[in-house]
């Protein structure tokens, strides 16, 4: 899981506390992309200062969390902090502005219906001569733009939106 994790982009620090202690436990655990690996029994001090070592490795405790400068990836998919960008296994993804702003509100909650008001709102601020069913059209471009991500965009009737990874 973590070496599929990893080739998704996720960056977030692992430590891998197990039972499992033997030095080939270790390796493995280490090769697969965890950044430290402590075996139990284990002294949680220690652990306290592993995860203290991890932080100031990563430059802060925003990264610690797996915010470098992002959201969490999702799908092999993450919105830079700063530019709002949304990235795909590391390229940009060229997006409409109502494409991008719709896909940055569902993946801020990915997993989780998101009202279809509440998104015409993050889509179309302020554009009161657009119709409701203008997030629909965008919706639809957009469920295109992502099918080859592994994430899908579904419409749940009468509630909204979601994105939910493929199965």
């Amino acid at each position: 899981m973590l070496s599929q994790a990893r080739a998704a982009g996720l960056d977030t620090p692992v430590i891998i506390l197990t039972a499992r202690g033997t030095v080939g436990d270790r390796i493995l655990g280490l090769n697969t992309g965890a950044d430290d690996y402590m075996p139990k029994p284990f002294d949680l001090d220690e652990l306290e200062a592993r995860l203290r070592a991890l932080v100031r490795r990563s430059g802060s405790a925003d990264h610690a969390a797996g915010h470098t400068g992002r959201r969490p990836v999702w799908c092999g998919m993450h919105v830079e902090k700063d530019s709002g960008a949304v990235y795909f296994a590391g390229q940009p993804m060229e997006l409409a502005p109502r494409e991008l702003s719709l896909l940055q509100a569902l993946l801020g909650k990915p997993g989780h219906a998101i009202a279809k008001e509440r998104l015409f709102e993050l889509v179309f601020p302020g554009e009161s001569q657009v119709q409701p069913e203008a997030i629909e059209v965008v919706a639809d471009r957009l469920r295109k733009k992502i099918a080859h991500t592994g994430a899908q965009l579904v419409t749940l009737r009468g509630l909204g939106y979601l994105l939910k990874a493929e199965s």
